[in-house]
C-alpha cells in the first residue's frame, strides 16, 4: 500500500530531542523539552514533510549508555502527543522494536494512534540490538528474528478492519478477543521494515510495504534495492514496497560554523541535486537530518529546505 505521493522524492526527519544517541543529537538538545519537540513537528507538518519519526528503546544498559544515552521518548506516547499538535504530517515510528511487546497490546495501541490521528500513522519496526532490554522483559534475544516475523503477520491482522481479529503462529497465538477503537486507515497502516542484514532484507521484501535502511552508504544502496526487489518478485508480492534512505547531514546555505566534512551545503539547487541521485537508485523517500545549534536553527533549515531544495525534488 502506496502513501507517498508519485513522481518525486519525499522527505521526512526524525525528531530531535525523543533520542539522544551520540551520534546524531546536537549538543543544545540535551537542555530541550516538549515544547520544542512541538515546535519541530510543527514546523514539518507546516513546511511539506511526509512524516515525522521517533525511535524506540524501552531501556539501556550500563555500558552503552555513555554512546547511546538513556533519552528514549515512549514512540506511542509521543506520536499520540505530536498527534494532537499536527494535522497533515504523517507518523512514524522509526523504528518500534515490535517483539520486545505481545502484539495484542501492540495492535491496541498503533490502532489507536491511527485513529486519534485521523489515519496517519506508519508502523516501522525493527529487530532491535540490545541483549540486555530483551532479558529484561523475558524475551529471547537469540530467536529475536523469527518472532519479529511472526509479530508483523499478527499485527497486519491485528491492525485490519476486524475487530474479532485472529492469528495462529508458533509462538503466538489470539483469537475470539476483541479490540476496538479500530485503526482510520483501511485495509490497514503501512508497516514499513527497518534494517539492512540479509534478514531484514528477506523481511521487508516478503513482509513489508516499505524498506527502512540502516544508514547504508550511497554505494551499497542500488545493490541491495536491486536485491529486494528480487526477493519480493520471487515471493510473489506485486506491489512495489516504498523504498526509504537516510541522507547524510544537511545544512542549506554556507555555514560559519563546523558541520562536519560529510554534510550537504551550498545552495539548494546542489543539495537537491545530490538528494536527487538517491531518486535515481530507486528511492522513494529520504529522511533527512539538520545540522544545528539551538531549536530555532533547525527550524530555520527546515523552512530552507522546504523552499530553496524541495522545490527541485520533483521529477
Amino acid at each position: 500500500m502506496r502513501v507517498l505521493p508519485r513522481g518525486r522524492l519525499s522527505y521526512g526527519i526524525q525528531l530531535p530531542v525523543q533520542s539522544q544517541s551520540t551520534l546524531y543529537a546536537e549538543s543544545w538538545e540535551a537542555g530541550a523539552g516538549p515544547a520544542d519537540l512541538v515546535a519541530v513537528a510543527r514546523a514539518a507538518d507546516r513546511l511539506g514533510f511526509a512524516y515525522v519519526a521517533t525511535c524506540d528503546h524501552v531501556a539501556v544498559p550500563r555500558r552503552l549508555a555513555a554512546a547511546m544515552s538513556t533519552v528514549w521518548y515512549d514512540p506511542v506516547t509521543t506520536l499520540a502527543y505530536l498527534a494532537a499538535a499536527t494535522e497533515r504530517v504523517r507518523l512514524l515510528s522509526h523504528v518500534a522494536v515490535v517483539a520486545l511487546r505481545h502484539p495484542l497490546v501492540t495492535a491496541k495501541q498503533y490502532a489507536t494512534l491511527d485513529r486519534l490521528s485521523g489515519g496517519r500513522l506508519i508502523l516501522g519496526v525493527g529487530a532491535g540490538h540490545v541483549a540486555e532490554e530483551f532479558a529484561a522483559l523475558g524475551v529471547d534475544f537469540d530467536r529475536r528474528g523469527p518472532l519479529l516475523d511472526e509479530t508483523i503477520d499478527a499485527l497486519k491482522a491485528g491492525l485490519g478492519p476486524e475487530e474479532f481479529w485472529e492469528f495462529h503462529g508458533e509462538s503466538l497465538d489470539v483469537s475470539g478477543l476483541g479490540q476496538a477503537p479500530r485503526p482510520a486507515q483501511l485495509p490497514r497502516p503501512p508497516l514499513w521494515v527497518g534494517g539492512s542484514s540479509p534478514a531484514a532484507l528477506r523481511r521487508a521484501a516478503v513482509r513489508g510495504d516499505g524498506w527502512l535502511p540502516q544508514g547504508d552508504p550511497r554505494d551499497r544502496l542500488p545493490g541491495l534495492i536491486a536485491r529486494l526487489r528480487a526477493l519480493r518478485e520471487r515471493a510473489g508480492v506485486t506491489e512495489p514496497a516504498e523504498i526509504g534512505a537516510i541522507a547524510e547531514p544537511a545544512y542549506v546555505g554556507e555555514p560559519r560554523w563546523r558541520v562536519g566534512r560529510r554534510t550537504l551545503t551550498g545552495p539548494g539547487e546542489r543539495i537537491a541535486e545530490s538528494l536527487r541521485a538517491y531518486r535515481a537508485m530507486g528511492v522513494d523517500q529520504v529522511q533527512v537530518r539538520f545540522r544545528s545549534r539551538g531549536r530555532t536553527e533547525l527550524t530555520d533549515q527546515m523552512a530552507a529546505f522546504a523552499a530553496e531544495v524541495a522545490p527541485h525534488l520533483t521529477d
